[in-house]
């Protein structure tokens, strides 16, 4: 029998999961959606919003390591919720340790220091000081995300999350508030993908069916302190470089090399996908890196700063190149 138009459709909706899900449930899925419908109304009808919306979020778990998904589908869903709390770990504590040495900055360089820090959310206007205002406080919410994921909290991380990366999207709204374009276009683009992609995959890997967030070792506030000690200590000890790049990208140096030296000590411990996490947050952060160097070429710059950068920007590479190396043998191996 010729199949009804709507069945078609339902057909080509279902074609989101993933084939392995198509195999078992399709036939299932189909008929219950056509259930008490008759022959007529299959003809006119399509499927509704709601359904699509329901089959996407549905071929998003099953792909991200649901129950019962094959090999591949767990090394993904693994790597990818991984990813979200190494991210979320990284910029939690680039914004305390940011926001904590901006306030002591401002307070204890005298009156015209502190002033000045007050001006930034008082003598812009009420858009640019909201604005400004926001920049410097919903950041914060990253760590407020890191400890709710920690603590299976998933819908207080999510909106967590999604508001924390709001900031990031002041540079596409400013030009439409004052018709002036944003100075630096690339590194606002690399900075709101990394804190989007962030905020994605925390909201996309951490469904229903996805495993409580764990770390690979410590527990969550000893770990979070450990990453703004290492932070903070590079901002006090060498502030000459310390720029908005320099906090995130120390932070994810210290935790990557820590990892591989952890699995150089213990080949084969750990959750599977760590490096690929590791190495898809470490491009990212690259990428902010480059964006914020390219800046300055041509720009007469302090020698110190511009080697210090430079020597961030090739590390990040190397460990980058390194932590994909070890993901790929390790997606070899479990394929």
């Amino acid at each position: 029998m010729t199949p009804s138009l709507l069945e078609t459709r339902y057909r080509t909706v279902l074609r989101m999961l993933p084939a392995y899900y198509r195999r078992e449930r399709e036939e299932e899925m189909v008929e219950t959606y056509l259930c008490d419908l008759d022959r007529e109304v299959q003809d006119q009808s399509r499927p509704t919003v709601g359904e699509v919306a329901s089959v996407a979020a549905l071929a998003v778990r099953s792909r991200l390591g649901a129950a019962g998904s094959p090999r591949g589908y767990e090394l993904l869903g693994s790597a990818v919720r991984l990813f979200a709390v190494f991210a979320v770990l990284v910029q939690a504590a680039a914004a305390v340790v940011d926001d904590t040495l901006d306030l002591t900055w401002s307070t204890t360089r005298g009156p015209a220091q502190r002033q000045w820090f007050l001006d930034r959310f008082t003598d812009q206007g009420l858009v640019h000081g909201a604005a400004a205002a926001a920049q410097w406080t919903l950041p914060l919410l990253w760590a407020v995300a890191y400890f709710a994921l920690l603590h299976d909290r998933r819908r207080l991380a999510r909106a967590a999350a999604l508001l924390a990366a709001l900031p990031t999207l002041w540079p596409l709204a400013e030009p439409l508030v004052d018709g002036t374009a944003h100075p630096d276009p690339a590194f606002a683009a690399t900075s709101g993908l990394l804190a989007w992609l962030t905020a994605l995959a925390l909201c996309a890997a951490y469904h229903r069916d996805a495993p409580p967030a764990r770390l690979p070792v410590g527990s969550p506030g000893l770990v979070f302190l450990a990453c703004c000690v290492v932070m903070g200590g590079c901002n006090v000890l060498v502030p000459t470089v310390a720029d908005l790049v320099w906090t995130p990208a120390t932070g994810f140096l210290a935790g990557g090399l820590a990892w591989l030296l952890l699995r150089t000590r213990q080949p084969g411990s750990g959750t599977p996908g760590g490096a690929l996490a590791l190495a898809a947050l470490g491009l990212l952060i690259l990428a902010v890196r480059a964006a914020s160097l390219a800046l300055w070429i041509g720009v007469p710059v302090p020698a110190g700063y511009l080697g210090g950068s430079l020597a961030q920007t090739a590390a990040l590479a190397l460990l980058t190149a390194a932590l994909a190396v070890v993901g790929g043998r390790e997606l070899a191996v479990r394929r």
